[in-house]
């Protein structure tokens, strides 16, 4: 359709368009040769750090927050639990994240559960007699026994992200739960939580009241 005062498109195209084509008949071959090639550099590297070990989180909102995912990085909270420094955690495979906050005491236990399981999996190749070992809480070297049985397995596999549990049947509401307040409760814990400094600072001044 013509727009405004434009001209009528009426196109002469005398050019030898057929010379432009671009063809790739060799994509299937490429694809197969990029393959191969990957077996084979894989196969000359033998066993290769298999990924960064990821913590488990729960996804922001109320809509997404009954799901579990991987994160970005365990926090420095969860790290001190088990040992480990945030530079040696990143030299071992385990990605480090200093932004985000651990809200609640599941959370924390759970990702220190998380990286315990995994030190315990770990295996770290010899290194030379003048590397520091120990510090910042360096696992100790594989054996070279148990380094000739390794096989290279993916961090997905090793250390899978636990399913979330089946649905649960419907039932009827007990009495108990309808007398629960979850709103409301939920409100004074937040209350709670903001004031905890004021509420702290007023028993410390009535204890020192009665001391007088």
């Amino acid at each position: 359709m013509v727009s405004k005062n434009n001209v009528l498109p009426n196109v002469h195209l005398h050019k030898w368009w057929q010379r432009y084509v671009k063809t790739w008949f060799n994509q299937p071959g490429r694809k197969k040769s990029r393959r191969l090639r990957r077996q084979e550099k894989a196969a000359k590297l033998g066993v290769v750090p298999s990924g960064l070990l990821r913590p488990i989180v729960r996804p922001p909102t109320q809509r997404y927050n009954i799901k579990v995912r991987a994160g970005r990085g365990f926090t420095l909270e969860e790290l001190k639990a088990v040992g480990l420094s945030p530079r040696v955690a990143s030299s071992i495979g385990v990605a480090v994240d200093h932004r985000r906050r651990n809200r609640s005491t599941e959370s924390l236990n759970a990702n220190v559960t998380r990286l315990k399981a995994y030190l315990a999996k770990l295996v770290l190749f010899q290194r030379g007699s003048k590397a520091k070992k120990g510090l910042g809480g360096i696992p100790a070297d594989t054996p070279k026994s148990q380094i000739q049985n390794v096989k290279h397995v993916k961090i997905s596999t090793a250390m899978p992200v636990p399913k979330m549990s089946k649905r649960t049947k419907a039932r009827a509401i007990t009495a108990e739960e309808r007398k629960f307040m979850a709103y409301a409760t939920l409100r004074k814990a937040l209350r709670d939580s903001k004031n905890v400094g004021k509420h702290e600072k007023k028993l410390a001044a009535e204890k020192e009241a009665a001391n007088k």
